[in-house]
């Protein structure tokens, strides 16, 4: 396979861009297509929030000077909002698990933070490892010991190993591995954004749209039916048609993340790769038009996930179930972008 050179384009944003840019707190982005949602039930947000906490000091799964970081993130929250149908209390505590697992990770391993530990540099390699605290290393007894010890004996490993076991306590096999899969495709696409910074290539829109099809919120998406308390089954979940709109709702909700936190990131790193600015590189464009124009992007692939589900959740009850458990999970977490004014803040371009 042939290396990708570079288009020729660079990315716009100066490094005063998002410090001189004015910006709005709040509210959703002008034009989006999204839908409605209420607000999250704080009480039962709150007691989420209190067993995540609960749950990651037991495991020491980050140091106390994180706590504003934690309590900032609002997981609580943010599942109450994605999972309206969850069975009960238990299952969107597991969901949380997951999705705090997920950001420990990330921000340990592949953000460029020297705080945290984060870099692009050698992040093949601790995410190999991070991807056997969920799909387990098998071998002679004396090193399969010694793994259990190197996975027991690293935070993000640890947060990996336990919300997993949780999660497989009350999913079925078949649900356990198809998130462990999904992970792995996470893991592939934080390694292809990773190489594209590390060589500061520009990637063109579609190569970009490409790598966020994997470095995206799948992971959190393929748990909808586990949360809720049924299972949509492997031989309906593998068809190609249901794997479009799977991937659809992905991207979509994963542009929307793209366009609540491009002020933030120009803030931490102008040379962030989001959406916008791979727009501006490609097609000339000031970053206002780009950001637009992604709007644009993210509306014709909701329009596309709301009239293909609308066709297919016809054909059965179960798929209907299913797919209104992806609207849900995409519709809550515009919501938590849409007004978590601790994390997010728009651009004034309207």
């Amino acid at each position: 396979m042939s290396t990708p050179t570079s288009t020729g384009s660079a990315l716009p944003g100066p490094p005063n861009l998002a410090r001189s840019m004015r910006a709005r707190r709040g509210g959703a982005i002008p034009g989006l297509r999204y839908r409605q949602v209420a607000p999250a039930d704080p009480e039962r947000a709150a007691e989420i929030d209190r067993r995540l906490e609960e749950w990651a000091r037991g495991l020491d799964l980050f140091p106390a000077a994180w706590n504003g970081d934690f309590a900032g993130f609002q997981f609580g929250r943010a599942v109450v909002l994605q999972h309206p149908r969850a069975l009960d209390l238990e299952r969107l505590t597991v969901a949380g698990k997951l999705l705090l697992a997920e950001n420990i990770v990330d921000n340990c391993y592949c953000e460029e933070d020297e705080d945290k530990g984060g870099s692009r540099s050698g992040l093949g390699g601790r995410l190999i490892i991070a991807q056997s605290a969920l799909d387990p290393y098998h071998g002679p007894p004396d090193l399969q010991q010694e793994w259990e010890r190197g996975v027991q004996a690293d935070g993000p490993l640890r947060s990996y190993h336990w919300a997993l076991k949780d999660y497989a306590a009350l999913a079925t096999p078949s649900q356990t591995d198809r998130f462990v899969h999904d992970i792995a495709r996470l893991h592939l696409g934080y390694l292809g954004e990773a190489a594209w910074g590390e060589t500061r290539y520009v990637p063109r829109v579609w190569e970009y749209l490409a790598m966020r099809q994997f470095n995206n919120f799948r992971p959190c998406l393929s748990i909808v039916d586990a949360v809720d308390g049924y299972e949509l089954p492997e031989q309906l979940y593998a068809r190609p048609e249901i794997q479009r709109v799977t991937a659809l709702a992905c991207n979509a909700t994963t542009i929307v993340n793209d366009l609540y936190s491009f002020t933030k990131e120009l803030a931490a790193d102008p040379t962030h790769l989001n959406l916008p600015q791979v727009v501006a590189a490609n097609d000339r464009r000031g970053l206002k038009a780009a950001y637009l124009r992604s709007v644009e992007i993210h509306n014709q692939l909701m329009e596309a996930f709301e009239e293909e589900s609308a066709v297919l959740a016809a054909t059965s009850p179960l798929l209907e179930r299913y797919l209104q458990g992806l609207s849900d999970w995409v519709a809550g977490n515009h919501e938590w972008h849409a007004t978590n004014t601790h994390r997010y803040h728009l651009p004034d371009y309207w």
